[in-house]
């Protein structure tokens, strides 16, 4: 799921981080403190009850990784983590009348990605499925679930050529959307008046036509890629460019015959809206 893991989700109104790591959910330690004591300085609660109990800080030292997470700044930041067993250990050291119910929807979380890793066509069904709750229509939803897929294989194949870090699929990504829409994803963003560091995607703003544009344009850079198996960053940086300078001529020609642009500033849905149901 890539990008897709490396999110937050939602426990009675709290928002959790989570990031899949050596192949299970790892989840925020503070921002499981502060959603079971509702403390205003989570941190500082964590501090304390690890003071406290010796037994705990014991056990997180051991047994809790520091992960990448994302800050509400937008950056990364490498903070306490812990999966489902571990999570339940730091319940038992907080008195609260949430701990039940938090089991519960942690098993409930738990197997949901477990049965997705099974059978994949259920994190697809799910996706429709809350894309449809926000009032998409379903011929979009199948554009936007393809070209998901599509993004997918590019970033497999990125992966095959040896790009792992995080800023250079984010380099090589604005290569291919300069080249098809004269824009970096954040100068898009910005043009369709979109909250450049929220939480809210472009691509969930673009019409058909934005969509299957960039759909050609990642598709050409995986299948040039794949063909000539560029093996350095800068090779990767040349591709990226001319598979999206395909869906660029593309894109020019399609504005040529049809006698206006394609590129738009509108956004899909109404974004106060997108907003409060990201909720």
């Amino acid at each position: 799921m890539k990008d897709k893991e490396n999110k937050l989700i939602v426990f009675q109104g709290s928002e959790v981080r989570r990031t899949w790591y050596n192949n299970e959910w790892f989840y925020s330690l503070v921002d499981i403190v502060e959603v079971l004591s509702e403390s205003k300085n989570p941190t500082d609660y964590l501090k304390k009850i690890r003071k406290r109990d010796e037994e705990l800080k014991s056990y997180i030292g051991t047994n809790c990784p520091q992960v990448a997470m994302q800050t509400s700044s937008g950056k990364k930041r490498k903070i306490l983590a812990g999966n489902t067993k571990d999570i339940f250990r730091l319940i038992q050291s907080i008195p609260s009348k949430k701990a039940e119910p938090f089991k519960l929807w942690l098993a409930k979380v738990g197997k949901e990605r477990l049965d997705e890793i099974e059978n994949p066509e259920l994190a697809q069904e799910r996706m429709k499925t809350l894309y449809e709750q926000k009032g998409y229509p379903k011929d979009w939803i199948d554009k936007r679930l393809r070209g998901i897929a599509i993004r997918q294989n590019l970033t497999d194949e990125w992966k095959e050529r040896g790009i792992k870090e995080h800023k250079d699929y984010a380099i090589l990504t604005a290569e291919i959307s300069k080249a098809t829409f004269g824009m970096t994803p954040s100068e898009y963003k910005a043009f369709k008046n979109l909250p450049t560091k929220s939480k809210v995607n472009l691509r969930d703003n673009m019409d058909d036509l934005e969509l299957i544009f960039t759909m050609l344009g990642e598709r050409v850079t995986t299948e040039i890629s794949k063909k000539e198996k560029p093996d350095t960053f800068t090779k990767n940086k040349k591709v990226a460019q001319r598979g999206g300078k395909v869906a660029g001529n593309a894109l020019k020609e399609t504005e040529k015959e049809l006698e206006r642009n394609v590129i738009s500033n509108k956004n899909f849905l109404d974004t106060d809206n997108q907003l409060k149901l990201d909720k």
